[in-house]
């Protein structure tokens, strides 16, 4: 079986206008002195960047690579995969090497703690050199 669907019509003309009294007024004062503007400038919090993303933690490694050596950038907290892809991108770029994300840590190839550190300062996190 099948229902009868009910049209609705969308008419404003039998309508009162109910700000017709305003109009009789004349003109309105514009409120109390003191109060607020009526579009009050705001900051937004989106066109500035989180400088407190969090404390990651650098780590230089040589195991299990023959000896070569390997800067680590883990324990993000509050970010997904697809930024730290992005992140581990502008390092690589920027320091000229290769690397990846692995297992939720980014992995640049060489010895770059500083450039990685400096790259980190400037996304908002706060890097720490971590192990030996």
């Amino acid at each position: 079986m099948s229902r009868k669907k009910r049209t609705v019509e969308n008419s404003t003309e039998n309508l009162p206008n109910v700000f017709g009294a305003l109009d009789a007024l004349g003109d309105l004062p514009t409120g109390p002195e003191g109060s607020l503007p009526v579009s009050p400038a705001k900051t937004s919090k989106r066109d500035q960047k989180n400088t407190n993303r969090g404390r990651v933690d650098i780590v230089r490694q040589t195991a299990h690579r023959g000896g070569k050596a390997v800067t680590v950038v883990k324990n993000f907290t509050g970010i997904g995969l697809s930024e730290k892809k992005e992140l581990a991108k502008v390092i690589q770029k920027s320091c000229g090497v290769g690397g990846g994300v692995k297992n939720g840590c980014i992995e640049i190839q060489g010895d770059k703690r500083e450039e990685v550190k400096r790259i980190l300062t400037e996304a908002g996190f706060k890097p720490v050199f971590a192990g030996g």
